[in-house]
C-alpha cells in the first residue's frame, strides 16, 4: 500500500504541474479613475490630430510651419502621456495578480489534499491502477469528472472536486493575465522609448526652424509680416471678447486700482520689451504689444488679477493662448504657452495657476508672451507689474 500511494502522489504532482502550465485572462480590478484619464487624453489626441490635418491643407508659411512642429511635438508629449498612464493601469493590475496568485495557490493546496484522498482511496480499492492514470494525465479534468470508477466515491465528493478544479482554472488565468500584463508592459515601454526619441527629433526641426528665421533677414521679415498679420487677427479677437462683457462680482477690487503693484504671471528675465523694437542685425523696427519673460525656473504661469477665463485655444503667432476678462474693459494675455490649467469659463483668482509655460510658435525659445489691454488697446505691461 505504501508503494501505490506514493504512485499516485507522484502522479497527483505531475497532473498539477501540466494544469499550472496552461493559461487564460483574469478579471482586471476596477480601474474607472484610468479610464477616465485615458478618455481624456485620447480625445485631445484627436484634437490635435485634427489641427494638424487643417493645417496641412493650408497655404504654407513660415508661421503654419512653426504651428505644425508644434502640433506635433503636442501630439508625441500626449501620446507620451498616454503610454505613462496605461502603464500605471498595467502596473497597478499586475500588482493584484501578483498579490492574488499566492492565496490562489494556497487555497489550491488544501483542496489539493481533498482530492488526493479521493485518488488514494480509490487505489486502495483496486478501482484504479497506476499505468491507467498515466494514460490520463493530458487530460486531468475529463479524468477526474468522466472516469466511470470515480463514480464510487466522487458522487459524494462532486463538490471537493468542482472547488479544485474552479481553484485550478482561476490560477491559470490569472498567470496567464499576469504575463499578458508583463509583455504589455514591455511594449509601452518601449513605445514611449520610440516617442521620446521622435519628440527630440521634432525639437531638433523647430530650432532649427528658428535659427533660420533669426539669422536670415528675408526669413525674418516675412515672418514678422505674418506675425503683423496674426496681431491684426487678434485685434479683430478682442474686439468680438468686448462685446461680450464677462460677469465680474460687483465686490471685486477694480484692476486700475492695482497699476503697479499686480504679481508677475511668472518670474523670470524680460527678453523682450513693449513698443517698438529695432533688430541688432537687420536694423529693421517692429512693434510689440506685450512682452516675452525668459521663465527663472519655475515654469508655472499665474493670473495677475481675479478675473473670468473668456479664450484658452491656440492662436496662430502667439501659440496656446490664454485671454482674461478682469472686469471694466481690462484683459490679460498669455500666449506661448505649453499646456493649459483652466478651461474657457473658468473664475480665477491673483496668483492662482493657469497655465504651463512653453514655447509655442515663439521666436525665443521657451518664454511666456504677456499682453494688457484696456478695451483693445495694449498697455504697457512693466508699468502694471509691481
Amino acid at each position: 500500500m505504501k508503494t501505490g500511494k506514493k504512485s499516485t502522489l507522484f502522479l497527483f504532482a505531475f497532473l498539477l504541474f501540466f494544469w499550472l502550465s496552461r493559461a487564460a485572462p483574469v478579471r482586471a480590478q476596477d480601474i474607472s479613475e484610468y479610464e477616465k484619464r485615458l478618455a481624456e487624453i485620447t480625445k485631445q489626441i484627436e484634437t490635435i490630430k485634427k489641427k494638424i490635418s487643417e493645417g496641412q491643407r493650408k497655404k504654407s508659411s513660415i508661421l503654419s510651419q512653426l504651428s505644425q512642429i508644434g502640433f506635433q511635438k503636442k501630439l508625441l508629449k500626449n501620446e507620451i502621456i498616454l503610454n505613462q498612464t496605461k502603464l500605471k493601469k498595467a502596473n497597478q493590475e499586475l500588482s493584484v495578480l501578483e498579490k492574488k496568485i499566492p492565496s490562489i495557490q494556497k487555497k489550491l493546496e488544501e483542496e489539493k489534499q481533498a482530492v488526493e484522498k479521493i485518488l488514494v482511496a480509490l487505489y486502495k480499492l483496486g478501482k484504479i491502477d497506476y499505468f491507467e492514470l498515466m494514460l490520463k494525465v493530458n487530460d486531468a479534468a475529463g479524468f477526474l469528472i468522466e472516469n466511470k470508477h470515480l463514480t464510487l466515491i466522487a458522487r459524494h465528493q462532486e463538490k471537493k472536486i468542482s472547488e479544485y478544479l474552479y481553484t485550478l482554472d482561476e490560477l491559470n488565468e490569472s498567470l496567464s493575465e499576469a504575463e499578458k500584463k508583463k509583455k504589455e508592459i514591455k511594449a509601452l515601454v518601449l513605445s514611449s522609448e520610440q516617442k521620446n526619441q521622435e519628440l527630440i527629433s521634432q525639437e531638433k526641426r523647430y530650432t532649427s526652424l528658428i535659427n533660420r528665421i533669426n539669422s536670415n533677414k528675408e526669413s525674418y521679415q516675412k515672418t514678422i509680416k505674418e506675425l503683423q498679420e496674426r496681431s491684426e487677427q487678434l485685434q479683430n479677437l478682442m474686439e468680438k471678447i468686448l462685446k461680450n462683457p464677462s460677469s465680474i462680482p460687483v465686490n471685486l477690487i477694480p484692476m486700475y486700482e492695482k497699476k503697479g503693484s499686480l504679481p508677475w504671471p511668472i518670474q523670470g528675465k524680460v527678453i523682450s520689451s513693449f513698443g517698438l523694437k529695432r533688430h541688432p542685425k537687420f536694423n529693421t523696427i517692429t512693434k510689440n504689444n506685450g512682452i516675452e519673460i525668459s521663465p527663472g525656473g519655475n515654469s508655472v504661469v499665474k493670473c495677475i488679477h481675479p478675473g473670468i477665463v473668456v479664450y484658452t485655444d491656440y492662436f496662430q503667432g502667439y501659440g496656446n493662448l490664454i485671454i482674461i476678462d478682469h472686469g471694466m474693459s481690462y484683459y490679460s494675455l498669455y500666449g506661448h504657452c505649453s499646456s493649459f490649467i483652466v478651461s474657457k469659463g473658468d473664475a480665477v483668482n491673483s496668483g492662482q495657476p493657469i497655465a504651463i509655460v512653453g514655447d509655442t510658435s515663439s521666436l525665443s525659445g521657451k518664454s511666456l508672451y504677456f499682453e494688457v489691454r484696456y478695451k483693445t488697446k495694449p498697455l504697457d505691461p512693466l508699468k502694471w507689474l509691481k
